[in-house]
């Protein structure tokens, strides 16, 4: 694998490195609660601060927006300044906008700090690059599996959180901060950065491109069912988002250091990854968010703290996985992993299709949801890494990285497009319909990319 070839390139350090690998754990955890708080808290937002569901889902939307763009542009950061740095950075940001989330009481300031909030998502790529340059190989597939493994535990966790604050979201952004400076003292003490910072620019201009071509489809997804689907503002919205995109494209492919290396997209060995992982993330908030949305309803008229625990499932299976993740990544193909762990994801949404009427179908769909994610987070990390070079090592874990969070930022769109079309538990179904066609696309895609990638590599072995 190109992840232990680069390891052992390395001399291992002489200072344990395990306590930094659990910070970062813990840190990768926090990041991943702030996205996922603000979910069951969209209809208690929608009636404290005057606004629309379609609003106020940009408290989540904007949040994911930016974590796509930061995690490009921090990880090129972390290269050229020190990842310790970039990650402190990071964290620093996510305490500035949690303050300011938790005494906002209108949505515009709301939003500023779900924006800041946002640019955290860089630490996961960031913190997979530090633990590469500490572990030594035999070691390096557990600590992967690990930040994998406990992002997907942090990002259950954040539906508990919500749940325990009664649906108070000046509360839930004080405990947010309060975990962000513990998880920020931790860093600063038990993380070391081993690689030398390098020299570089950073890509100023594709980010703001990939900024406008994002806002400007999901808009257009959102905002479809109210504006009309074949409305000129809709049209015109969609018209501007593609045009964008392909001046991205363009821009990408030709300066020196783009934010995004679009050969990598397609690269033979990632590919698979890539597009599950993303897969991954839109399925992903398509169940929490369609979970949360319909048991606060008309069926179950469950609370916010009911929502966390019918959710409660899914945070345990995804912790008591990531204590096995190194086992399971020793065992197993991290393709086998990913395709298993989305297979049963998808069996999640396609469970609530057919059986939603009860509490026990819920605590069954979540239980589902838990296990699969639990597994393809657990071996994502590697299958991103594990058939480049050793210097594309960074820049892959940073794609995958990407992709995962800018397929989740289209659910919401997605989720509030469905819902304003078909209203009531018919749409619910159609949610959670296309979160078990998101699962089953993705275990497709990496069974077969591991299988083609294997037989590659075996064949290369054999010359």
């Amino acid at each position: 694998m190109a992840t232990v070839a680069a390891t052992a390139e390395r001399m291992t350090p002489t200072r344990n490195p395990w306590p930094g690998v659990v910070v970062l754990a813990f840190a990768a955890s926090v990041a991943a609660v702030q996205n996922t708080a603000v979910v069951p808290l969209l209809p208690i937002l929608q009636r404290e601060l005057n606004a629309s569901l379609t609003a106020v889902s940009w408290t989540l939307t904007i949040s994911l927006l930016v974590s796509a763009v930061a995690t490009p542009l921090l990880s090129r950061f972390g290269d050229m300044y020190g990842k310790r740095r970039v990650i402190l950075g990071a964290l620093a940001l996510l305490i500035i906008g949690s303050i300011i989330a938790a005494v906002a009481t209108t949505l515009p300031w709301l939003i500023v700090g779900r924006v800041l909030q946002g640019f955290v998502a860089a630490l996961v790529p960031l913190a997979i690059g530090v633990v590469r340059d500490v572990l030594p190989r035999n070691q390096l597939a557990t600590g992967i599996g690990v930040l994998s493994a406990t992002m997907g535990f942090g990002a259950g966790g954040g539906m508990l959180l919500a749940g325990l604050v009664a649906g108070d979201y000046h509360m839930l952004f004080w405990v947010t901060t309060a975990l962000s400076v513990i998880g920020s003292v931790f860093v600063f003490f038990l993380v070391r950065d081993t690689a030398p910072a390098g020299g570089g620019r950073p890509d100023l201009a594709g980010a703001a491109l990939m900024i406008v071509w994002l806002v400007a489809l999901l808009l257009a997804i959102s905002q479809g069912g109210t504006w009309g689907w074949t409305s000129a503002a809709t049209l015109g919205v969609f018209a501007l988002a593609a045009v964008v995109a392909v001046v991205w494209v363009l821009v990408e492919r030709r300066v020196a250091e783009p934010l995004v290396q679009m050969a990598m997209l397609v690269h033979r060995g990632t590919v698979g990854a890539t597009v599950a992982s993303m897969l991954l993330g839109f399925g992903f908030f398509m169940s929490m968010t369609g979970i949360s949305g319909f048991v606060q309803g008309p069926a179950l008229r469950a609370s916010v703290l009911q929502v966390g625990l019918y959710l409660l499932p899914s945070t345990l299976f995804m912790l008591v996985i990531s204590l096995f993740a190194g086992r399971l990544m020793r065992r197993f193909a991290a393709a086998s992993l990913v395709g298993t762990g989305s297979a049963i994801a998808g069996a999640a949404g396609l469970w609530l299709v057919f059986a939603h009427t009860g509490p026990a179908d819920i605590l069954v769909a979540t239980s589902l949801m838990g296990i699969g994610l639990g597994v393809s987070y657990a071996a994502l990390g590697t299958m991103a890494v594990e058939h480049v070079r050793p210097e594309q090592t960074a820049v892959a874990a940073g794609i995958n990285a990407l992709v995962r969070i800018a397929g989740g930022s289209t659910a919401g769109a997605v989720i509030a497009a469905i819902l304003a079309s078909l209203p009531g538990e018919h749409g619910y179904q159609w949610v959670f319909g296309v979160a078990a066609g998101a699962g089953a696309l993705a275990a497709a895609f990496a069974f077969v990319y591991g299988r083609l990638n294997r037989d590659l590599t075996a064949t290369a072995n054999r010359v």
